[in-house]
């Protein structure tokens, strides 16, 4: 009797996991970057992963999302034995609908974009829905700084967006058309000399996907995102950006022999005349898929600085996976 029970118990837990809406997905990297800087030995070997899951389960229109990410064990000076990585709960929160409203609720990172880094705030909640053909959202958190309210739509071939915060207008528009795509992306911040902008370009010519941006801060504003310009985010391993730096990027991207080759010019203008450290920065990046199921990507960067001393080439090796 004992061990009929006992099978009914564990074909019960069986089939209960076999019916649950759970989808696990994840991606993994590891880079190796050497980099010679200019008047500084030894040069740098540095190994590094990165490791992330997200796991998400559903009951009808309602979701929880759970993400872990882990890594930061840099090998500069043999084998790291700190131990200090692990896989950290980062993006915790869930998603439903109340009728014809949408809600978000708990802890998410808000990705980054060419002109601010990302954040992740705890106690968020979003509530959107559409009325008359405009997209409404409301934002709040913990932090009362996070407070927003957003308006937005399709108008034809045009996307357009307002956003009113506690200290910042954000204007957001783009549009697509004969095959060229420009986009706008502007920060209208409360303090003095502290607002943001970016215009974007894009097309493809003759078969070469061509890229055009300009990020552009004012004097008591910094450049801090982390997009296809550069990572400017003040972090170990960014380009670090001082108030009123604007940048400037073409891309130029096409295949050859089952590569993906782009080549990148970002260009850093110091409008501080009396400490004039204008930066040129050139990326040639090679991309290929393995048969294995992981990528493999190249990349090598040549940094010519007006201080001479801040030059730097190097070159990143990096195989990644998304499962």
């Amino acid at each position: 009797m004992k061990k009929q029970i006992i099978a009914a118990a564990v074909a019960a837990t069986v089939s209960s996991v076999a019916l649950a809406d759970i989808a696990i997905t994840g991606d993994a990297k590891v880079n190796y970057t050497y980099t010679d800087k200019e008047g500084t030995t030894p040069d740098t070997n540095v190994f590094k992963q990165e490791m992330s899951l997200k796991v998400v389960g559903k009951n009808g229109d309602t979701q929880v999302v759970m993400g872990f990410g882990g890594g930061g064990l840099d090998n500069t000076a043999g084998v790291n034995t700190s131990g200090t990585a692990a896989m950290n709960a980062e993006d915790v929160y869930m998603t439903t609908k109340v009728g014809d409203v949408s809600i978000k609720a708990g802890t998410w990172d808000n990705g980054n974009n060419s002109l601010r880094a990302s954040a992740r705030l705890k106690g968020k909640f979003t509530a959107s829905t559409t009325v008359g053909g405009l997209d409404l959202t409301y934002n709040a958190a913990d932090d009362a700084a996070a407070e927003s309210v957003k308006v937005g739509g399709t108008f034809g071939p045009v996307k357009a967006s307002f956003e009113q915060g506690y200290s910042t207008d954000t204007t957001s528009v783009s549009a697509s058309m004969n095959g060229v795509n420009v986009s706008f992306l502007g920060y209208d911040v409360d303090g003095a000399n502290e607002n943001r902008e970016y215009y974007e370009i894009s097309g493809e010519i003759a078969g070469i996907g061509v890229k055009y941006g300009v990020a552009n801060a004012d004097s008591s504003a910094s450049i801090e995102g982390d997009s296809w310009m550069g990572d400017f985010e003040a972090a170990s391993g960014a380009y670090d950006l001082d108030d009123g730096n604007d940048v400037t990027a073409i891309e130029l991207k096409t295949s050859l022999a089952g590569n993906a080759v782009t080549y990148r010019n970002v260009q850093v203008d110091d409008d501080d005349a009396s400490a004039t450290k204008d930066v040129s920065i050139n990326k040639i990046i090679v991309t290929r898929p393995l048969a294995s199921g992981a990528t493999f990507e190249f990349t090598y960067t040549d940094t010519d600085s007006d201080v001479a001393t801040e030059d730097t080439t190097g070159f990143d090796l990096e195989l990644a996976v998304k499962f």
